[in-house]
């Protein structure tokens, strides 16, 4: 008993009282409000510890979900001391690795194939392009990523094929239909999944299969859910699945830091988890371990206008720290000269004892980063850039991965594809048609129709192909069989070095390396691919190769963050979630930008909420110093017109910034007299000059009139040319759907939005 007492005075040692509450409430449903810095991450550790050591749960009925591996593997390093062997059986996932394991054991109640691929979004593009040349649809007309996005809004709202048909209440919707019926049957074809499906499907196969559902539900006592206000209707669903037996289940989230809308994220799940769940217990863990007060104060000023949240008094014991630091540069170049100038002066200052990799640049889109990095560049400050080309979206990366993929489904024909031909070995355009033709025909898959073409059975007339792309077909097919007949003979990384050797793409990067400096950097990239497959080679031939490539498809841009590196960080405020840094800068604080222009020409107010929750994300990133920036002009998708001060920037209180600010030599600017008002001025005027971002900042007249039909082709001067979809009455206004060639599906109300028909 004595020993017990003293392992959960172990486990409990440090936290707070609100923070050992959440920990000691076990049973029934918890919904932990966990502010940001408030230590969320260690009370789910050491819940997870406290339930296997004292309640005495046995660790492989505990599951623990959340959304980045960068997290998943943070709570098993934090676990690793606490369970030792213990943690080898534990489910600490992302949700779609969590979904991914259950599918592959339960393949065949879903008819998929064990070893299926799990296509990315390259993949899906790939995959969409050729859906819609199948059902004679114009991808300028109906942009492939409009439509893989309406599809994987009906999927994270558990809408199916036939669902998604019987709901069709316009032309859009029936084309959306039709993509998505073909797409499906593609997916099926190719043995292949997308991350929706993962959820998706494993929801539909406890639905449907009872018998396997009640295994997990056996099997799983408890359930974590963290960062739970950014799931979406399908993950609340299956999470209610899992641990239907039981309802223990605790959620760990904060409303006020819900920014992933745009990915079908429902805020609501959150919100509602008490009607859900009548009996929940809420805890609200309000104290501060990362920021300054000052910070937070700033940080709830800004939030509390949103009408969508649980209130929260954020308070630390950090201190009061240093005033936030408010500046107008003249245009995005001085913005980035300014940034560099401040990190150099912080470096150099003996108080502070700051890295580079304590510093972090945020904005709000990715072509902010071009300005940055061009000053980072010419005065020699070390950077990464998180949210660029991704490493495994590289060229290179993505042809070795499609060729692994085959090793263990050659039915993937998007992978096939991609490397037929690569590196050149005489198979052209055409060739690959007839090969395409074929298939479709016999409704096969591509390799099976390169094997009937290289058979001896096969006429000449069934594809009107020579003997010499007969040959090269044939020689590709001999490739792929004799290194599918070693995958079980040699390690993961050794096999890697017979793909290169075997395929002729070692001497295809080594030519490149002799004519372009880029074929050098290629050939590193395969190394360090190497040495991330050497992790999995660990796990043996038979699972090494299917791991190793789910972990692939499954990893994300903030997984990839060096966080120790010695370099500043230049990162958007969407991926800078559940990051921290000593020094934060934000820039691009400017109405259009940060709130986005689509928020503002929306004109749905839940938009707008959503850009306060994204600038509040990126303030409380911030722990010691923060800075606020604007640019008086932004030379922006083309143009350079004056720009307005973001409407976040009025909310934060004129005691929390440095009065230096708007004064010290440093921080004015002196290239135009017009900009020698002070910033304070700007943001309480009530100037109308109009912003590039935006279509003037007084509201048109409202009409009741309906301007807009369904088929009309119309133009936006931000989003371009687009076809409504959708018209319908919003009160006083009209609500107007738009499919824009470049942009996707927006919604607009037409009293705002800068619309004009076009031919």
């Amino acid at each position: 008993m004595v020993r017990s007492i003293d392992k959960a005075e172990k486990i409990l040692h440090g936290l707070n009282s609100r923070q050992r509450d959440a920990v000691e409430t076990i049973d029934g449903p918890v919904l932990i409000l966990a502010g940001p810095g408030s230590g969320k991450t260690r009370v789910i550790t050491s819940r997870i510890a406290y339930l296997r050591h004292i309640v005495g749960i046995a660790s492989f009925r505990i599951a623990a979900v959340t959304f980045t591996n960068k997290a998943a593997r943070e709570m098993k390093e934090r676990l690793s001391p606490m369970l030792g062997n213990d943690l080898n059986s534990l489910s600490v996932n992302t949700f779609h690795s969590f979904c991914a394991r259950i599918l592959r054991t339960e393949y065949e109640h879903i008819g998929i194939n064990r070893d299926f691929t799990i296509y990315d979004d390259a993949d899906q593009m790939s995959l969409m392009k050729q859906v819609l040349q199948d059902i004679n649809l114009d991808p300028k007309r109906f942009p492939p990523r409009s439509i893989l996005s309406a599809i994987s809004g009906a999927k994270s709202q558990l809408i199916g094929v036939s669902g998604l048909s019987s709901q069709s209440t316009n032309y859009w919707d029936e084309i959306v239909a039709r993509a998505y019926e073909r797409y499906e049957e593609m997916l099926i074809s190719n043995s292949a999944v997308d991350f929706d499906d993962l959820i998706f499907k494993t929801y539909l196969l406890f639905r449907d299969v009872p018998q396997v559902a009640r295994t997990y539900q056996n099997k799983f006592a408890h359930l974590m859910i963290d960062e739970f206000q950014d799931t979406n209707i399908a993950q609340y669903a299956l999470a209610k699945q899992v641990i239907q037996e039981t309802s223990n289940i605790c959620v760990v989230g904060d409303p006020d830091q819900s920014i992933y809308t745009w990915r079908n994220a429902d805020i609501r799940n959150i919100l509602s988890f008490q009607t859900d769940y009548p009996s929940t217990k809420i805890i609200s863990l309000e104290e501060n371990y990362r920021s300054t007060q000052t910070i937070l104060d700033a940080a709830t000023s800004l939030i509390k206008t949103n009408t969508q949240r649980v209130e929260k008094d954020l308070w630390t014991k950090n201190g009061k720290g240093n005033p936030i630091i408010v500046s107008e540069t003249y245009d995005e170049r001085e913005e980035a000269q300014f940034v560099i100038n401040e990190i150099q002066t912080l470096l150099k200052s003996p108080k502070n004892n700051y890295n580079l990799s304590d510093i972090a640049v945020m904005y709000r889109v990715n072509a902010q980063s071009r300005a940055l990095e061009e000053s980072c560049v010419r005065y020699g400050m070390p950077y990464q850039l998180i949210g660029g080309l991704k490493f495994y979206q590289r060229q290179e990366i993505k042809d070795v991965v499609a060729y692994l993929r085959l090793m263990i489904n050659p039915d993937d024909d998007i992978s096939l594809t991609r490397i037929i031909n690569t590196p050149t070995r005489g198979i052209g355009q055409r060739t690959l048609d007839q090969v395409l033709r074929m298939a479709r025909n016999k409704e096969i898959s591509i390799i099976s129709a390169l094997r009937v073409i290289t058979s001896e059975k096969h006429k000449k007339e069934e594809t009107g192909l020579a003997s010499r792309p007969v040959k090269a077909l044939a020689d590709f097919l001999k490739i792929l069989d004799d290194l599918t007949s070693k995958k079980s003979e040699l390690n993961l990384v050794d096999f890697i070095d017979l793909i290169m050797e075997r395929t002729g793409y070692q001497r295809y990067l080594m030519d490149s390396a002799n004519v372009e400096r880029r074929g050098e950097e290629r050939i590193e990239n395969i190394k360090e691919f190497k040495s991330t497959a050497a992790e999995f080679a660990l796990l043996g031939q038979q699972e090494g190769l299917p791991s190793f490539l789910e972990s692939v498809s499954l990893i994300s841009d903030i997984d990839n963050l060096k966080e120790r590196s010695e370099a500043i960080t230049l990162i958007t405020l969407h991926q800078a979630k559940g990051l921290e840094f000593p020094v934060v800068f934000i820039v691009g604080m400017e109405e259009g930008l940060l709130p986005h222009i689509r928020s503002i020409d929306s004109g749905d107010p839940s938009e707008l909420e959503e850009e306060r929750r994204l600038c509040y994300v990126g303030i409380t990133r911030a722990k010691e110093q923060l800075y606020l920036l604007r640019a008086f002009r932004r030379g922006f998708r083309g143009g350079s017109e004056p720009s307005v001060p973001s409407r976040f920037l009025v909310d934060i209180p004129p005691s929390l910034i440095s009065p230096e600010t708007l004064t010290s030599e440093n921080r004015k600017v002196t290239r135009n007299s017009e900009q020698k008002t002070s910033l304070r001025n700007r943001l309480t005027s009530t100037s109308t000059k109009s912003s590039p971002y935006s279509s003037g900042n007084v509201k048109k007249e409202v009409t009741s009139q309906v301007l807009f039909q369904v088929g009309d082709k119309v133009n936006h001067d931000i989003f371009g040319k687009g076809m409504v979809v959708s018209v319908k009455p919003s009160r006083e206004d009209s609500e107007i759907t738009v499919a824009f060639d470049g942009a996707g599906i927006k919604r607009l109300l037409q009293s705002l939005a800068p619309l004009n028909k076009s031919e």
